[in-house]
């Protein structure tokens, strides 16, 4: 996979309690262009999907569980109008392994109402605090399959 450190949520971030990703993509402003009455829709990918990777890039110790969020929101800071349009849902310790992958099959398409302008992951931690762990997310080119 290629990742394009523009268009990254997370790299190398480290996880010790329920947090947002540290970078947050912008996907622009909509906008009405001169003479039209409506805003342009956000469509990204021209229809074209773009796929996400969120992986384990160090084994993770003592938690229980961790769920990944793919949100979008009106609001840079997310503090008000998040979406959630996938997620990954309790993903138990002994799977947090280094190259563990989350690959929600694309970056949501939604256009208008279901679709904010900036987009992050979250992460929820369940159970203890780890000391260690490592993801990198972010938007990719192509996702490995090995199928």
């Amino acid at each position: 996979m290629i990742f394009d450190t523009q268009n990254m949520f997370s790299n190398q971030q480290v996880l010790t309690a329920s947090t947002g990703s540290t970078d947050v993509i912008d996907l622009g402003t909509t906008g009405i262009p001169y003479g039209n009455a409506e805003a342009i829709r956000r469509e990204k990918g021209g229809g074209k999907k773009m796929p996400l990777l969120m992986q384990v890039t160090e084994d993770f110790n003592n938690l229980t569980s961790l769920e990944i969020k793919v949100q979008t929101s009106d609001d840079s800071a997310f503090g008000s109008g998040v979406l959630t349009h996938a997620t990954s849902g309790a993903i138990p310790l002994a799977n947090l392994k280094a190259g563990y992958q989350f690959n929600p099959d694309v970056v949501p398409l939604a256009q208008g109402e279901g679709m904010h302008r900036y987009m992050r992951v979250n992460y929820t931690l369940v159970g203890t605090a780890p000391t260690v762990g490592k993801i990198t997310a972010g938007i990719t080119m192509g996702n490995q399959t090995n199928g």
